[in-house]
């Protein structure tokens, strides 16, 4: 039971890590960390759910599913939209792997 830990270091997105294809495991930490972003948004302006729906442009449904990080809801583009209308901007960079 004393058997040494095995550490491996992260390739930094943790979809890549799980053995997600390449272009997935991508659009799934972009939508992950575009969703956050909103969560954070939405519990800093003490928001509750109705009135961050009516702010984003979705249902309050909508906004459930993207607190309790159902992502296979939201597209990318969504989640831009989103971001849009709470009057922030998302900028993108793209760059060769190494």
């Amino acid at each position: 039971m004393n058997a040494p830990l095995k550490i491996t270091k992260g390739s930094g997105n943790v979809f890549r890590d799980l053995g997600f294809p390449e272009g997935e495991a991508q659009n799934l930490l972009l939508r992950t960390d575009l969703m956050i972003k909103i969560e954070q948004l939405i519990k800093k302006s003490g928001l509750i759910q109705s009135e961050a729906a009516k702010v984003l442009g979705i249902t309050q449904p909508r906004i459930n599913d993207l607190l309790k990080g159902r992502i296979e809801k939201f597209s990318l583009d969504a989640l831009v939209k989103m971001v849009a209308r709470a009057g922030m901007e998302v900028k993108m960079t793209v760059k060769k792997t190494s």
